[in-house]
């Protein structure tokens, strides 16, 4: 497996944000969905990442830099062929690197509070993530898990 800098033009890459986009269309409301579609992730302030296993992609990460010091999780996902692979973990152990590289000093996320993101806030849990108020643009929200690392 390797991880490799993507410049988001691939047919794989847009079938798997698709994907991830349809999951998050049918299980947060439209008001607590916060995932980037193709066009938002190709930002000056976002780098995004691909996992491939040979010829096959197996997930996707980004980082988006909210200023000198701090720095969003965005579109983590695993493609459905790679569940149960540790995908999750080598895409995560990649971005907190990249971050620490970076120098940024707490890196955030927002997440889903519904059960189907049961698995991916034990996951950054156990990274030593933990729970936080909203942050950047987010607003207090029900529907939503922030959580933050301190680097």
């Amino acid at each position: 497996m390797h991880i490799q800098l993507d410049n988001l033009t691939g047919p794989e890459i847009a079938a798997l944000l698709q994907e991830h986009l349809n999951d998050m269309n049918a299980v947060s409301p439209p008001e607590s969905k916060h995932a980037l579609d193709l066009t938002a992730l190709k930002a000056s302030d976002i780098s995004f990442w691909t996992l491939w296993q040979q010829q096959q992609l197996a997930g996707c990460v980004a980082l988006k830099q909210l200023n000198t010091r701090q720095a969003e999780i965005k579109s983590m996902r695993r493609a459905t062929a790679f569940r149960g692979q540790g995908i999750g973990k080598l895409l995560l152990h990649h971005v907190i690197t990249e971050a620490k590289s970076r120098g940024y000093q707490q890196l955030y996320l927002e997440t889903g509070a519904m059960e189907y993101f049961a698995p991916a806030r034990s996951l950054y849990r156990s990274f030593g993530f933990e729970p936080c108020g909203p942050f950047a643009q987010y607003k207090e929200d029900p529907n939503s898990v922030f959580m933050r690392l301190q680097l």
